[in-house]
């Protein structure tokens, strides 16, 4: 295969290369799934946990991700094979990149679709039908509930909502990397950083702010299990969109001088600040309201909807905390995108507009399988025992199979496989730096990496 390293684009600065990253991380995971997996996982030992794999496993691999791209300079595939040629490796190393193209392609097929769910509720909460819904105290978790599932399983509507978001990712990728994604971040993500703290602010006054103090941040290590720190595991390295492409064609952007260690720990440090923040935005409420902190995926869409339709301005605030929600998903749908556009434009000779246009569509073809999953069609279903239907599917198949396999070959390859000088040049470490990192990618994240892997398949329930 080709190895040309033929992406002459570039992030204007170091800044705008943080700020797309973390735009990149911080998406559904952190608002939605971090504090209902946190609820149900004990709470504050759970985020103890949480941050430890984040710093010993989820940045060490970032960084590996980040080297591929900016050594290699193409798209993840080649990227991969072009240092895996360099270090006089296999070019099959290049399947590392694009396991992630198609993990990342994949994801984003029924992520466009719950983002399309959060911007139907933008509309819900601003035209007063979640507070109509919940008006009446003894019906109104049915009626907040039959909202919910009348909206996902009505093919109608979830296809206006999910073209919709599809439509306006397009938009941003056709317009390139600095005039598109650089533009849409610098705006976005301070917009949603400061609607989170305004929501933050809001529930601390109308909610109970030390009950969710307390139970995120005491630690009790009864109420964690090894489950839990599996959990936790998990969702440290998934939270940071690794292996999925994203990070190797945004490394393929970085300028020359930028620190890739620095500019690592700096989006995972912003990433992780997001999630504790929007834990502080929910809980408060969740508490005030007498719900269930372990609610599950509910939390956002169901539980939350009834609080805010029984509070003080809870139209006011529930259209502000959904329209948060899109913002958060779309920063990272448009990062999910990029790297199928990148492959198009540097492998298919499509001009930038085009490569976006393809890639849209394709995006939005492969979303039918997840909204007429929801409508309850039966050609949808799947009985291989990964899922009910074809969401749950894709679900299982990304985050369970492909994103640890290629979290675990990144580590590997940039470890063990790449040549040492080449990785040391790029990170840019002292000795005693760069020997911790290389022993983390060697050791430590390939075992913690194969625990979430062979638990999340069930091999350990089907062994036991």
């Amino acid at each position: 295969m080709t190895t040309d390293s033929n992406v002459s684009n570039r992030w204007s600065s170091r800044y705008a290369y943080i700020l797309a990253a973390t735009g990149a991380a911080v998406g559904l995971g952190n608002i939605w799934k971090f504090p209902y997996i946190m609820g149900e996982n004990g709470g504050g030992a759970f985020v103890l946990v949480y941050l430890l794999c984040i710093l010993f496993i989820g940045i060490p691999v970032m960084m590996a991700e980040v080297v591929i791209g900016k050594r290699g300079r193409s798209s993840p595939a080649n990227a991969a094979a072009h240092c895996a040629i360099e270090s006089q490796r296999s070019s099959y190393w290049s399947i590392i990149g694009s396991m992630g193209v198609v993990a990342g392609f994949l994801v984003l097929s029924f992520y466009v679709v719950i983002a399309g769910w959060a911007a139907a509720y933008v509309y819900f909460a601003a035209s007063g039908e979640l507070s109509a819904a919940a008006a009446n105290p003894s019906t109104h978790t049915d009626a907040i509930q039959q909202l919910f599932i009348g909206l996902i399983t009505d093919s109608h509507q979830l296809l206006f909502w999910t073209t919709l978001i599809v439509i306006g990712v397009v938009i941003v990728i056709t317009r390139g990397v600095k005039a598109g994604l650089e533009k849409a971040v610098s705006y976005l993500m301070p917009a949603l950083l400061f609607l989170l703290v305004g929501i933050m602010i809001y529930s601390s006054i109308v909610g109970n702010f030390n009950a969710a103090f307390s139970f995120m941040f005491d630690v009790d290590f009864s109420k964690l299990t090894i489950e839990g720190v599996l959990v936790a595991l998990g969702h440290a390295f998934f939270t940071l969109s690794l292996a999925s492409g994203i990070m190797m064609v945004f490394g393929a952007y970085l300028p020359q001088n930028v620190s890739i260690a620095k500019s690592s720990v700096m989006i995972a440090i912003a990433d992780t600040i997001v999630a504790l923040i929007a834990g502080l935005a929910i809980y408060p409420i969740v508490f005030a309201s007498g719900l269930e902190p372990t609610a599950g995926p509910g939390l956002l869409f169901q539980s939350l909807s009834v609080a805010f339709g029984n509070m003080p301005f809870g139209d006011l605030f529930g259209s502000l905390f959904f329209i948060m929600i899109v913002f958060a998903a779309f920063t990272s749908a448009i990062a999910m995108l990029e790297p199928t556009a990148a492959y198009l434009a540097e492998r298919q000779g499509l001009s930038r507009f085009k490569a976006g246009c393809v890639a849209g569509l394709c995006i939005w073809l492969v979303s039918l399988l997840t909204i007429f999953s929801f409508s309850g069609e039966d050609w949808t279903k799947i009985s291989f025992g990964m899922g009910n239907n074809l969401f749950e599917f894709l679900d299982y198949v990304t985050a369970n199979i492909l994103l640890p396999l290629g979290g675990l070959f990144i580590a590997l390859f940039v470890g063990c496989k790449m040549n040492k000088e080449m990785v040391k040049e790029e990170l840019n470490l002292s000795g005693v730096q760069f020997t911790i990192v290389i022993n983390l990618l060697r050791w430590i994240a390939p075992v913690a990496i194969l625990c979430v892997f062979v638990n999340s398949i069930g091999l350990l329930n089907f062994v036991n």
